[in-house]
């Protein structure tokens, strides 16, 4: 198939694609006339990519699971790269995830603080305030 229509069935640009092929995640093929030819096995390598990417990796980070499904492997998560490339990434997650819970506690605690004297002091209003 050619990009156009590898673009149209992965979803994603010919613009995109030609990254993809830069940045060595795509195979490079050309016909004898010069246009860029792929197959079904191109088509699960952006899927790959994709899914990968919609879930938080970056398109370095998807790398091991190419290099898995173009070895040969039914999966791109079959090679044990891949795995860690998974377990790398939930430790990033959930390192994440903990960073937010201890900003969000923070956030909780000044808005209860700031609560706690705007009920205690009936000062003025902020002007920026609407008039009920």
């Amino acid at each position: 198939m050619r990009i156009g229509e590898l673009a149209e069935r992965s979803g994603v640009s010919t613009r995109t694609l030609r990254y993809y092929e830069s940045r060595g995640l795509l195979p490079a093929r050309r016909a004898v006339n010069g246009h860029r030819v792929y197959g079904d096995g191109d088509l699960r390598l952006v899927r790959e990519i994709r899914t990968l990417q919609d879930v938080g990796f970056s398109l370095e980070e998807t790398r091991p699971f190419v290099r898995c499904l173009q070895d040969g492997h039914p999966a791109g998560d079959s090679c044990p790269t891949s795995l860690q490339a998974y377990r790398g990434k939930l430790a990033e997650i959930d390192a994440l995830m903990e960073r937010l819970r201890g900003a969000r506690d923070r956030v909780s605690a000044q808005l209860l603080r700031a609560e706690a004297r705007l009920s205690a002091d009936a000062g003025p209003r902020c002007q920026w305030e609407e008039q009920g």
